[in-house]
């Protein structure tokens, strides 16, 4: 039977990616090998209960959801019962999403997922936790994530950009770092220089303030 240390189950809002905005079911899995600066969820690092995978699926079937995300931590930290909770929840008929740091294997994730993968950033402070190998398994409906934290972080995107032809991969997503780099300063960055990426904020630092649950 596959187990899964889990922190949270709950319903609410995407704040992030394609479809911000619309009501989803997240999956918060426990564990995390990186320490990014910026990170908003270090209550999910240790702790958790554990917990049978089908108990958490009858548990996300409970809110009869359309759009499904599972995050961490770093969910894939539980590599092989991560993979088993993606597809049963793909099995399930779900639009499901893995939200990953991008240092660890995704080559074995059900390709039914779209896969929101983290660029890490100098500033982050986990640059060298890059696995590039994983873009060869990025897609057209997937998306990369760039967190940036300074006019150093954007310049080191945009070359990241141009290096990988990350656009012609998939869709590309630039977020301020929230309380570090001004958001209409990024903005004017990206239409100055006109980049083929997705400015986006994160939607449920704006309605809850990083309150867990939400």
């Amino acid at each position: 039977m596959t187990r899964l240390r889990l922190t949270e189950v709950f319903y609410s809002l995407q704040g992030e990616t394609r479809t911000l905005g619309l009501p989803t079911v997240f999956v918060r899995l426990t564990g995390c090998p990186l320490r990014c600066v910026y990170c908003d969820t270090e209550y999910a690092f240790t702790g958790g209960e554990y917990h049978q995978l089908e108990d958490v699926v009858e548990q996300v079937s409970g809110y009869n959801p359309r759009y499904v995300t599972v995050t961490g931590g770093e969910p894939l930290a539980q590599k092989q019962p991560c993979e088993e909770l993606l597809t049963a929840l793909c099995d399930k008929g779900y639009e499901v999403s893995l939200e990953t740091s991008g240092a660890m294997d995704i080559a074995g994730v059900d390709p039914r997922v779209v896969k929101v993968m983290d660029l890490k950033t100098p500033d982050s402070g986990e640059l060298d936790k890059n696995r590039l190998e994983n873009l060869e398994h990025i897609d057209s409906k997937d998306q990369l994530k760039f967190v940036l934290c300074s006019r150093k972080d954007y310049d080191w995107a945009r070359m990241m950009l141009d290096q990988y032809q990350l656009a012609e991969r998939c869709e590309i997503l630039f977020s301020p770092s929230y309380g570090q780099l001004n958001a209409t300063e990024l903005a004017d960055w990206i239409v100055e220089d006109n980049l083929p990426v997705r400015f986006q904020v994160q939607l449920h630092k704006l309605l809850w303030n990083d309150e867990p649950g939400h």
